[in-house]
């Protein structure tokens, strides 16, 4: 039976990966060749990825808050 770390590392190593290689494909957008586009549009992309990064940042911090849980890498 997989246990919650387990469970976790294989969820966050999923999802990053979809997460990474969605990004890259938005990053394909700056091709000034292939799309047009305002200095506020780029802005809104920026701004809604920052704060939705903020919100997870925050939710972790809360998370950490909440138990004495510490997180190390494997090497």
């Amino acid at each position: 039976m997989e246990g919650k770390r387990e469970k976790f590392e294989r969820l966050a190593e999923k999802r990053m990966s979809e997460v990474i290689k969605k990004l890259r494909l938005i990053g394909n957008l700056s091709n000034r060749n292939n799309y047009e586009y305002s200095g506020e549009q780029v802005k809104q992309i920026i701004d809604s990825l920052e704060h939705e990064l903020k919100i997870i940042k925050n939710k972790f911090k809360e998370e950490q808050s909440k138990s004495n849980m510490t997180f190390k890498f494997r090497k």
